[in-house]
């Protein structure tokens, strides 16, 4: 993702109202800037959660790969074993 939307620190203060709105219709983060610098980024909620989640997946699937290389994975054949085994004893209650 490249972050071009930049806006100075002052311009938040002055008008978060705005920034945010712009957030919210671009759904693209905007760098807020502090002395020239990058302090910040102003982000609209959906945009955020989404990548949360995008991220708990695949952080998730390099914990799986861990496991792999680490010789504790299983085959999917057990994989699957096992979710089957679980659904049944759930369609049983």
């Amino acid at each position: 993702m490249k972050l071009d939307d930049i806006a100075p620190i002052t311009e938040l203060k002055r008008d978060a109202a705005s920034l945010i709105e712009r957030a919210v219709e671009r759904r693209s983060p905007i760098v807020i800037t502090q002395n020239g610098r990058a302090t910040a980024v102003l982000q609209d909620a959906r945009s955020f959660e989404e990548e949360r989640s995008a991220f708990a997946i695949l952080k998730a699937a390099l914990e799986g790969d861990r496991e792999i290389d680490d010789g504790r994975g299983i085959t999917h054949a057990a994989h699957r074993k096992r979710v089957e085994s679980l659904l049944a004893g759930r369609s049983k209650r």
